[in-house]
C-alpha cells in the first residue's frame, strides 16, 4: 500500500520505542556522535521522494513521552532526512494526546480510506498488520489524524523546543 496509495499515506505512531533490529547499530553510532545521513534510511528516503515527486503526500504524528528518551532523540535527528525527502512529519506530547482521546495504537490511513493497524508486542517488536474494513472504525480513524495532526507541532519546531537543535 506504500507504493500504491493515490494522494495520501498517514502513520501515527504512539510508542516510545520500537524494536526494531535494523535500528540497533544506527542507534548506537547516533548515541556515540555519529551524525552521518544514516544509510539504512536510503529505501525509504527513495519510496518518500517518488511518491513527493508524483504529487502523493506522506505524514506522519508521532506521539512521544516528555522528557525525550535516547531513542525518540534519535528518531527526531533520523526525521530532518525524511522532511528533506519530503514526508510531513509532526510530534504531539503524549499528556496531549491522551487528553484529546487519540488512540494507544498505531496506525497507516491510505486515502482518508484504508486503515492498516499495527500490531506489536509488550517488547516493543512488531507483530503484523491488520486491515480494518469496518466504516465507523475507518470514520473513527481519520478523526483521531485530524486531532493528532491539529494539535502536533511540525518536525523543525519540537527539535527547536525540545532539543534545541534539529
Amino acid at each position: 500500500m506504500l507504493n500504491s496509495f493515490e494522494h495520501t499515506a498517514f502513520r501515527l505512531e504512539v510508542r516510545d520505542r520500537y524494536n526494531e533490529p535494523d535500528e540497533a547499530e544506527p542507534l548506537a553510532q547516533y548515541l556515540a556522535g555519529n551524525r552521518d545521513e544514516p544509510a539504512w534510511l536510503g529505501e525509504w528516503l527513495d519510496l518518500v521522494r517518488g511518491a513527493t515527486a508524483s504529487g502523493r503526500r506522506f505524514a506522519r504524528v508521532r506521539v512521544v513521552t516528555v522528557p525525550l528518551t535516547d531513542y525518540t532523540r534519535f528518531g527526531v535527528w533520523c526525521s530532518q532526512f525524511t522532511t528533506a525527502a519530503g514526508e510531513d512529519i509532526r510530534y504531539l506530547p503524549r499528556e496531549q494526546a491522551d487528553n484529546d482521546g487519540v488512540p494507544k495504537h498505531d496506525y497507516w490511513l491510505f486515502d482518508s480510506r484504508t486503515v492498516v493497524r499495527m500490531n506489536f508486542d509488550d517488547n516493543d517488536t512488531f507483530l503484523g498488520t491488520e486491515l480494518i474494513s469496518d466504516p465507523a472504525q475507518i470514520v473513527q480513524h481519520n478523526y483521531w489524524r485530524d486531532t493528532a495532526w491539529h494539535r502536533a507541532v511540525r518536525r523543525d519546531d519540537f527539535a527547536s523546543q525540545y532539543i534545541g537543535r534539529s
